[in-house]
């Protein structure tokens, strides 16, 4: 089973519909959709915004369906020249931007585990590759592959995703992606990342955000049902 966590309704509706066989069930709150999508099972679902959400979300899904792989699929803004709106960003890794007990010792974003610290989770590259090849099938579409930084903030100065950038070397930035991958990884579940991007490193340009939101779910609707296909 391949595990499905959306940042938008309307990404986990378009693949549900894809879907044949479709059951729900409610936890936590939550609607997790089982399915079968090319002939392989998924489980898709819309975690809500923010670290702990994409975490808890991420615990059930490990713990009642017991995913191979889990992808998390969603918008991001741009930490970088490299990447504007409606590009997408296919994660090598992540990063909690927010994470800091540099008072005690330690670097920003490095995570305490009982007996280690970790700055990276690092994507499963079969996820990451194969994601980046799918993507690069859509029209009119720029892929870059990188750093994601995710943290409890919506970042929208420009001074502020320059910082980031500059500390961790990230493309994008959004609120849910290390969480997941934070899970995933103490979980030893294989994961990956794709962020369309919805708002520019120089401010937004004017795209209305609800139409944006609309674009950018057909460019990961389409990206998820190939990559389900290739996986």
């Amino acid at each position: 089973m391949i595990g499905i966590i959306c940042a938008m309704q309307i990404e986990a509706d378009g693949l549900i519909a894809l879907a044949e066989n479709t059951q729900t069930e409610v936890i936590a709150g939550m609607n997790f959709t089982t399915g079968k999508l090319h002939g392989k099972d998924i489980a898709v679902v819309v975690c809500g915004v923010g670290k702990v959400n994409a975490a808890m979300c991420t615990v059930v899904l490990l713990e009642k369906y017991h995913p191979e792989a889990v992808v998390n699929s969603g918008v991001a803004g741009s930490l970088s020249p490299l990447v504007s709106i409606g590009d997408i960003v296919v994660a090598t890794k992540a990063v909690e931007h927010d994470m800091n007990t540099t008072a005690l010792g330690d670097k920003q974003g490095e995570v305490s585990f009982p007996n280690e610290t970790v700055m990276f989770f690092e994507c499963d590259k079969n996820i990451s590759n194969t994601l980046a090849q799918v993507c690069k099938t859509i029209p009119d579409t720029k892929v870059e592959q990188g750093i994601v930084a995710s943290g409890d903030m919506f970042v929208s100065k420009r001074s502020q995703r320059l910082r980031i950038n500059d500390e961790f070397g990230a493309l994008a930035c959004e609120m849910e992606g290390a969480a997941i991958g934070h899970v995933c990884y103490s979980y030893a579940t294989p994961y990956g990342i794709i962020r369309a991007i919805s708002d520019d490193l120089d401010e937004n340009k004017g795209m209305d955000f609800v139409n944006f939101c609309e674009l950018a779910s057909k460019k990961t609707v389409a990206a998820m049902s190939e990559f389900v296909k290739n996986f």
